[in-house]
């Protein structure tokens, strides 16, 4: 019983990510992107990983999944943050760049 609840969970968790990524090509700019993948990764992972758990019942490999969850739940929005902080950071130096070329010009 356990391996056929635990496939369907699987499954949806594949679903997810199908629909997520029809989400993630449908979005033009970078930061909903951004959010979709964040997303995506996330649901995706939660519900293939429980649905992993729920197949092999209580076991050292549910625990190990387990661990992999919590320390991916932890992570996952670390590094999105960082990869939104380092797009930001590139706008605003591409921006004073900019005004800095402008500047130069008007100068001359």
């Amino acid at each position: 019983m356990n391996v056929y609840v635990g496939n369907v969970v699987i499954g949806l968790g594949v679903a997810m990510v199908f629909v997520g990524m029809y989400g993630f090509y449908k979005f033009k700019d970078f930061k909903s992107k951004l959010l979709v993948s964040a997303t995506i990764d996330t649901m995706g992972l939660i519900t293939v990983l429980l649905g992993a758990m729920v197949r092999s019942g209580l076991t050292w490999f549910t625990l190990k999944v387990a661990l992999i969850l919590a320390i991916s739940l932890l992570l996952n929005p670390v590094v999105t943050s960082k990869i939104a902080l380092g797009a930001k950071t590139s706008e605003d130096r591409d921006a004073m760049e900019k005004k800095e070329k402008e500047r130069l010009e008007q100068e001359d």
